[in-house]
């Protein structure tokens, strides 16, 4: 299965190659043209030369952390790469580098910890990976200063057709953009697996500048906080209820005929779909947005509980309608479904 080999796969922000060479192997013989650029944006191109050009964008990268520093003892110091809640640091296994060096994310004994001490949350700054050896020679000789990090889970199947594992955010929307890559649509198609997107939206302005497209579809993983202390207004989405419309975010709002676009697609192909009930954050699709003279944006979102943690979960129904719902976005502007010119 694509999607748990991507979320296992490592490719924190700014170290995609893994993630990267996955999909030119699972995907090269669907395109037309395959494509990176300096930035390690990687395009599959298909339906070349026909109108609209649509943009389908997916990010590769994830949260992770990048070695800063060596104690005597051979413990290493790190810094978080993108959005890392401290809490759920402590005690995790990482594979480190490119020959994916083991270590645990280590802090202060607990009975060694004073009494208000273990009553917060410990910071990235009094926590270390311990690689098992016992000096700062050892530790350089198996991984070095600007070295990657990210958690080793393996993904599994639980409970009612869900899946748990590493990176969801945003590895389910490439496995979705994957798969439409695969089918065929009356329109030039720009798969886009962009980097950098957890540190900046980075990669998708250098992609959207370059291609320039009629219509951009970012393909996303959001926040699902149905879960017990939280007030059901506060569930951003539900896991189970399908694919999530971002209306608006810290870095977008989607115009009226794009919100009209994604509503009626689902309600014709009867596809369940809810709205992202959260204004914060964003997505590649506030850089693409604001791209030249503005470029027509939509986000969908696959809902996902404990996104940017060690363990996520999914529903499997919810990647399932994600992608249903965007091959009827397609479809439908292949069919002249939506005003490309602008605001009326």
């Amino acid at each position: 299965m694509l999607l748990k080999r991507l979320s296992e796969a490592s490719g924190a922000s700014g170290d995609e190659g893994e993630v990267r060479s996955l999909l030119k192997e699972e995907l090269a013989l669907h395109a037309e043209e395959v494509t990176t650029d300096a930035l390690g944006n990687l395009y599959f191109k298909k339906g070349i030369g026909r109108k609209p050009r649509v943009m389908v964008v997916a990010h590769m990268d994830e949260v992770g952390l990048m070695v800063v520093g060596y104690e005597k003892s051979g413990l290493l110091r790190v810094a978080k790469v993108g959005s890392i809640d401290d809490r759920v640091l402590a005690s995790k296994v990482v594979a480190i580098g490119k020959d994916r060096v083991p270590g645990v994310i280590g802090a202060k004994a607990v009975h060694l910890q004073k009494p208000d001490e273990r009553t917060k949350a410990i910071k990235i700054d009094n926590l270390y990976i311990d690689l098992g050896v016992r000096s700062q020679e050892e530790a350089e000789k198996l991984v070095k200063i600007g070295d990657y990090g990210t958690f080793t889970v393996t993904a599994r199947e639980a409970g009612d057709n869900c899946l748990i594992g590493k990176a969801f955010d945003n590895r389910a929307g490439c496995a979705v953009l994957a798969e439409l890559l695969k089918e065929e649509f009356a329109l030039e198609l720009n798969a886009v697996f962009t980097v950098q997107e957890e540190v900046g939206l980075r990669g998708a302005g250098v992609a959207a500048y370059r291609l320039h497209p009629d219509l951009a579809l970012v393909i996303e993983t959001t926040a699902a906080a149905d879960v017990v202390g939280s007030k059901e207004s506060a569930y951003v989405t539900k896991l189970g209820d399908g694919p999530a419309l971002t209306l608006m975010d810290s870095t977008y709002i989607a115009p009226q005929q794009i919100v009209d676009l994604v509503v009626e697609t689902a309600e014709k192909l009867n596809i369940p779909y809810q709205f992202r009930r959260l204004t914060t954050a964003g997505t590649d699709a506030g850089i693409i947005s604001q791209t030249h003279a503005g470029i027509l944006s939509a986000v969908i979102s696959i809902p996902c509980r404990y996104i940017h943690s060690p363990a996520s979960i999914i529903n499997l129904d919810d990647w399932q309608n994600t992608l249903r719902l965007a091959r009827g976005i397609l479809n439908a502007v292949a069919e002249g479904g939506l005003r490309l010119e602008g605001i009326a």
